[in-house]
């Protein structure tokens, strides 16, 4: 009886997550294991793995890295697309800060996206479009796989870079931005690859020799790098009309 109740808390406020038939979630541990799950749920501060045979155990949520969505794999084709939509063929990319790289969307966070962007030295548009994709500028954001606060930091990754207060703004950019910067540093600043890291993984990006070919990757990375390549050139753009050769930031553009 007790065990019935459990569970049906679980479907009232845990929210049971479940795949469709035939696929598998991908629940990735912060020491390298990956455990196929047919749902899972966050109950407390604790991730309850419904397993595909039957039955489930819980897992403190701090171990947990990360969760796909699913290991459904794009065509080769599709995952070969995204160093040229990159813009890769064009050369190394730098991926540091720069003046004129600001934040793309307007926000009220923009200031503080640049600030911590400039401390670690990465690109500031890139964070911002990292932020849209991840919360859509919802400092309180939770996902259903236990990401919290603006860059949706998984307990394990807060707790790695020292975050106490995961939605608190300023702590949560600050953690999301060095671990960009940390990407970056290990996978050459190629924008795909890093981006690919921040979602699937570091594991999953080295396994593969590049993006891991899964459609929420994939997906993913397609996602950001349109935003920040279109604001980019804008910024560009505006660079090169701008008397003194820096491009406005979005929110004084008219």
């Amino acid at each position: 009886m007790r065990r019935a109740v459990l569970w049906m808390s679980l479907g009232a406020a845990g929210a049971w997550v479940a795949p469709p038939a035939a696929r598998a979630e991908l629940v990735l541990l912060q020491e390298g294991r990956v455990v196929k799950a047919a749902g899972y749920a966050v109950v407390g501060d604790e991730l309850e793995i419904r397993l595909p045979g039957g039955g489930s155990y819980r897992v403190d949520l701090a171990r947990v890295d990360r969760i796909l969505d699913d290991e459904v794999e794009v065509s080769e084709t599709e995952v070969a697309e995204l160093p040229a939509m990159a813009g890769e063929d064009a050369g190394v990319f730098d991926l540091s800060y720069a003046s004129g790289g600001k934040p793309l969307f307007g926000t009220r966070y923009d200031a503080l996206i640049d600030r911590e962007a400039r401390r670690a030295g990465i690109d500031a548009a890139l964070v911002s479009a990292v932020i849209r994709a991840e919360s859509n500028y919802q400092p309180r954001s939770v996902s259903r796989k236990g990401a919290r606060g603006l860059m949706q930091l998984m307990p394990g990754t807060a707790r790695r870079f020292g975050v106490l207060r995961p939605f608190d703004p300023e702590a949560n950019v600050r953690a999301g931005v060095r671990y960009l910067r940390e990407l970056a540093d290990r996978f050459g600043d190629r924008p795909e690859l890093v981006l690919a890291a921040y979602n699937a993984g570091e594991n999953a990006v080295e396994s593969f020799g590049g993006v891991p070919p899964y459609r929420e990757t994939v997906a993913y990375v397609k996602r950001i790098l349109g935003w920040w390549k279109a604001g980019s050139a804008e910024s560009a753009a505006a660079a090169a009309h701008s008397p003194n050769g820096e491009a406005e930031g979005p929110a004084t553009r008219r």
